[in-house]
């Protein structure tokens, strides 16, 4: 059923790390990924070195069994905080980066029962967490959002808004990743047909402001800059809309609504003013949303439907569109973001879903199987520079990318692997 293949959704992204440091064996490295897609959600890690050669291997350093759940781990002076489900509880973890010790851990109940056909994804927690001033943001699979010390892991608040919808998680469970702006946390509550983006006070958990009544989708929202105006862009389960961050207004919006069961699950992606956005069975879509003398509009720009996008979230590199294609059983494929244009595509019966990674030059691509990609970032054609093992398999969550190694999420374990530096490969 269509239904089924729709529950991918869950995996609503990639999230990965930006590193200042040394890489040396101590690990004495200053990494700092606050959550999806990054501290500027694009899953562009600039400060990332490429090694001389790509190793055939790693060395796995440290593993943890923490749980279940899609979510990726943040990372901030020097320790790692995974979101992650054990029996009927949901747990928040706090690791040493270097060992992966634990500092603290705390749980809470979470009852949940998943809709049918989700059941091999498992309850989650599906959303990717975020971390702002010394605070965690958890979202968990049944749409309770907390928030938490870093330092000691005490609970400062919660809030599902099950006094105001009466369905507070889309029918598959919570995905959508909390988004953190000048104080103020922003989540799209509710389920699939009612719900509103709502804006939250990261210290108390007040309402700052609500917009809308639109369906929450499985998609996250973004933050840019358009006309010097700065919104929210974010895909629900009826539009794609703008809205402006520090008041909640409404700017603009195009309709995009989810038909029949091809869910509404992909963030969108930002580059040169275009809003680019796929949809499952749909393609991608391209928009220029614009402020004129009568207020805001939006127009297409080109839509073409020889990829599309269905849990998959793409990434800018170098000015081109890398992403994974549901048709042909899964396929990587380069985009020219200008005009839809499809450059390449890669072989058929990749995986199921694949998470980016994107840094100087090449585009790091993992797939549900365990396999981390790492190929070529060219409008050439598909080269693929080195494949690596990385778990067994049910890597639906995203990685993190430090300068001497990954984190990676698989099923129910985290683990730390090694990867050479630039200067470390230059040196022998």
């Amino acid at each position: 059923m269509r239904r089924q293949n729709s529950l991918h959704q869950f995996v609503v992204a990639a999230g990965f790390a930006i590193v200042i440091g040394s890489g040396s064996p101590a690990f004495a490295e200053e990494t700092v990924w606050t959550g999806w897609l990054g501290p500027q959600r694009n899953g562009w890690v600039a400060s990332f070195r490429p090694p001389t050669e790509w190793p055939e291997e790693l060395e796995e350093v440290w593993q943890v069994e923490v749980g279940t759940g899609y979510g990726t781990p943040l990372v901030s002076g020097g320790r790692v905080y995974q979101h992650a489900r054990q029996g009927d509880d949901e747990v928040l973890w706090c690791l040493d980066l270097a060992t992966g010790e634990t500092i603290w851990h705390e749980r809470y109940a979470a009852p949940f029962k998943i809709g049918g056909g989700g059941e091999r994804h498992g309850k989650g927690p599906k959303s990717c967490p975020a971390l702002a001033d010394d605070r965690v943001f958890t979202l968990s699979i049944s749409g309770l959002l907390s928030a938490w010390d870093a330092e000691t892991g005490e609970r400062l608040w919660h809030t599902d808004f099950g006094d105001r919808f009466e369905q507070t998680h889309p029918y598959w469970g919570a995905s959508t990743s909390p988004l953190i702006d000048q104080g103020r946390v922003i989540v799209h509550f509710g389920g699939d047909e009612q719900g509103a983006l709502i804006a939250l006070d990261a210290d108390s958990g007040e309402v700052v402001w609500s917009q809308g009544s639109d369906g929450a989708s499985y998609a996250s929202p973004i933050l840019v800059e358009i006309d010097g105006v700065r919104q929210i862009v974010e895909l629900n389960m009826r539009a794609i809309v703008g809205v402006e961050s520090e008041s909640g207004e409404a700017l603009w919006e195009y309709p995009y609504p989810q038909v029949e069961t091809d869910q509404n699950m992909v963030t969108p992606a930002f580059h040169d003013g275009l809003v680019l956005q796929g949809g499952e069975n749909r393609g991608i879509l391209a928009l220029e949303p614009r402020l004129t003398n009568d207020g805001w509009s939006v127009e297409p720009r080109w839509h073409q439907e020889q990829v599309a996008l269905d849990m998959s979230t793409a990434v800018i590199n170098d000015g081109l569109l890398f992403g994974f294609s549901h048709y042909g059983f899964g396929r990587l494929f380069c985009l020219n973001p200008e005009n839809g244009d499809v450059l390449w595509e890669g072989p058929r019966r990749t995986g199921e879903n694949v998470t980016f990674l994107s840094v100087p030059g090449h585009v790091l691509a993992l797939a549900d199987n365990g396999t981390l990609q790492v190929i070529a970032a060219d409008q050439a054609g598909y080269e693929r520079v080195a494949m690596l093992h990385v778990a067994e398999g049910q890597t639906w969550a995203p990685p993190v990318l430090l300068e001497s190694g990954l984190l990676v999420k698989d099923l129910d374990t985290l683990a730390r692997w090694s990867l050479p530096t630039a200067d470390s490969r230059r040196d022998r």
